[in-house]
This record gives structure tokens, C-alpha cells and sequence, in this order.
């Protein structure tokens, strides 16, 4: 199992950079960002760093690690544009992004900004289209796309990613469509939830991807919930959480594993900053995740 940090960008750049460079140097595999420009509730105040500049910094500061975007709004970028964003975060990084997407779902964010916010039904719509978009951008040397929401005529983009194949992870639990979506273009599926939450929505991914002929198998998933070790309180109510032990967490884990994770990502919303963060995750890998680092 790999176990990723997942810092938030509502600090400053050096404290992020500090959560995340650690985290490379201390044996974690991957570092996530967010990508949201404001806090969700109308009510909340402070600054969050952009998402893909924050992923182009770790890419030319942060060795060795993946990083990845845990998950681009579709609505936010036309994703011929995100296309070669990430080609260029990939080439930055030496071939270790992830490009996460999702239908985008923060309604403040597109208020403020005057970004269209379409109904859930249209949101999924276009990231399905988009999808299509990212993968004849990123795998032909021109692509063509004539759909109801995006059209390519003979569209070039060079450079293309370092990796032959990019991988692309689609966020979200839903069952009918997303989960759907993620059958036919993700190479790796993520959402929030307890190990239950993730065998049941990966249970309807598996029979998506068998409708449509596809090894369910071939199809990474990863999760996420908010750790409370030794029951600190939980900043974030509204987030998925557990108040557990050391010994508690592992059997978190083992049953994340029995659910088909293969990362589990800690957000760090709650580990403080400096140095009482770092002794949080180095505790997490050496005391609860080492016996599933395989």
C-alpha cells in the first residue's frame, strides 16, 4: 500500500512546501493538492494557494515522490488548457504527476467568479467529454473531439508528458455516473470514505468495468478520512473522520486493504505545522503503516 500527505493550501507556501518536502524526504510516496480558490462555506476567510502552481513548484522542488492533483474542478479549465498544464507540471516533475479530475462541485467558487455552474447531470456530462479531451491530447500527435460540450480539430500538444501513459484519477463516489466515468477513462479512482464506503463503491466500479469490458483490476483506488490519533478532536466536522489508536489505525488500514485500496492518503489538516507535524507522520509511517508498506 503506498501512503501519500495530502497538506492543505490554506497555509502559507512555506509551510506547505515544508509539510511536503519532508514528507519526500521521509519515505512518504506522494503529496496531493487541492484545487479550490476559496473556503466552501460563505462565511469562512483565508487565502488558498493555486493548485496547479503549487504542483509546478513541488515539481522542480519536491524529489521523488508523486504529486498529483486531488481533484481539478473540470469546470474551472477548458481541459484542452489542463492538458498541457499537466504535460508541462510532468515534464517539470520528471514524470511523477497524476492528473485527479472531477465534475467540480464548490457553487461559491463559480458564484464569486462568474464560472457557469451547470446542474449535477451537466457537470458529469462535461467531465466525461473531458476526459475524452485529456486522453486524445495527451496520447495522439493530433486530436480530433466533436462533442456537445468540447470540439478539437486537428489539435497538437508538444510537449507531451513524460510518461507514456499519464495517469488520470477521477474523484468521486457516485454511483449511477461517476463511478461509470471512472470505469471507462480513470486509471486510478479516488474518494473520501471508511473501508466500507470504498468495498461497496468498489463493488459498482467492478461491475462498470466489467459492462464495459474492462479488468476492474486495472483500475487504482485510493482513499482518504480525516486521523484523529489517540482521539485528538476533529477540526474539520463536516470531512469523514476516525478517532482511533495506533493499533486501531492499523486495523483501519488492513481492512482498507481488504476493500482494494492501494493508497491511502492522510490529509494534514490536523497535524499542526513544523515540527509537531513532522512527528505526527513520521510516527504514522514507522509505528502504523510500515507492516503494509509492500
Amino acid at each position: 500500500m503506498r501512503f501519500s500527505i495530502w497538506p492543505t493550501t490554506s497555509q502559507p507556501w512555506a509551510d506547505f512546501f515544508d509539510a511536503a518536502s519532508y514528507a519526500a524526504q521521509s519515505g512518504w510516496d506522494g503529496v496531493w493538492v487541492a484545487d479550490h480558490f476559496m473556503p466552501p462555506v460563505d462565511t469562512a476567510e483565508g487565502p488558498l494557494l493555486e493548485c496547479w502552481s503549487v504542483l509546478a513548484g513541488l515539481a522542480t522542488s519536491v524529489p521523488r515522490a508523486r504529486i498529483g492533483s486531488l481533484v481539478a474542478g473540470n469546470t474551472y479549465r477548458h481541459p484542452a488548457v489542463l492538458a498541457n498544464i499537466a504535460a508541462t507540471v510532468d515534464q517539470l516533475s520528471g514524470g511523477r504527476l497524476v492528473l485527479g479530475i472531477g465534475a467540480g462541485w464548490q457553487q461559491n467558487e463559480h458564484r464569486a467568479y462568474g464560472i457557469d455552474y451547470y446542474d449535477v447531470p451537466g457537470r458529469l456530462a462535461r467531465l466525461d467529454e473531458a476526459c475524452a479531451v485529456l486522453r486524445g491530447l495527451l496520447g495522439t500527435p493530433r486530436a480530433n473531439f466533436d462533442g456537445r460540450y468540447y470540439q478539437l480539430v486537428d489539435a497538437p500538444m508538444e510537449p507531451k508528458p513524460l510518461q507514456d501513459r499519464l495517469p488520470v484519477l477521477i474523484g468521486g463516489g457516485g454511483e449511477k455516473v461517476t463511478l461509470r466515468i471512472a470505469a471507462k477513462w480513470a486509471d486510478e479512482w479516488n474518494t473520501w470514505g471508511t473501508p466500507e464506503v470504498l468495498a461497496a463503491k468498489g463493488a459498482v466500479l467492478d461491475r462498470h468495468c466489467e459492462a464495459l469490458g474492462r479488468d476492474p483490476a486495472t483500475v487504482a483506488r485510493s482513499a482518504q478520512v480525516i486521523v484523529n490519533l489517540e482521539g485528538a478532536a476533529a477540526p474539520y466536522a463536516r470531512m469523514p473522520s476516525v478517532d482511533v489508536s495506533n493499533a486501531g489505525m492499523q486495523d483501519l488500514l488492513g481492512r482498507y486493504e481488504e476493500a482494494g485500496v492501494g493508497e491511502f492518503i492522510l490529509p494534514d489538516w490536523n497535524l499542526g505545522n513544523g515540527n509537531a507535524r513532522r512527528e505526527v507522520m513520521d510516527r504514522f509511517l514507522t509505528e502504523v503503516a510500515a507492516p503494509f508498506r509492500h
